[in-house]
């Protein structure tokens, strides 16, 4: 029976590379709340001035936003959880 588990501590750099993508998440996680902003502000100015495609486009992108920050959010859990059902099977 062969048991490996992930090395941390194995290659140079590490750690660096740890800070690189939680960097990282931190900025798609800015970047899904201006998407959030800037579309709730399309949703609300199409609805104000009776354009339902802008309208349309606003929610969608507020969707896709909420969306994106789900997937930053979930992504260190996600990969958890896969791990963990990878190493059952």
């Amino acid at each position: 029976m062969i048991d490996i588990d992930p090395n941390t501590n194995g290659l140079p750099g590490i750690d660096a590379l740890q800070t690189i993508v939680g960097a990282l998440m931190t900025v798609g996680l800015i970047c899904a709340v201006l998407g959030v902003i800037i579309s709730a502000i399309v949703w609300a100015f199409g609805a104000n001035s009776s354009n339902p495609q802008l309208a349309g486009r606003g929610k969608t992108g507020v969707l896709v936003a909420l969306g994106a920050a789900v997937l930053c959010g979930a992504a260190v859990a996600a990969v958890n959880f896969f791990w963990t059902v990878g190493q059952q099977v």
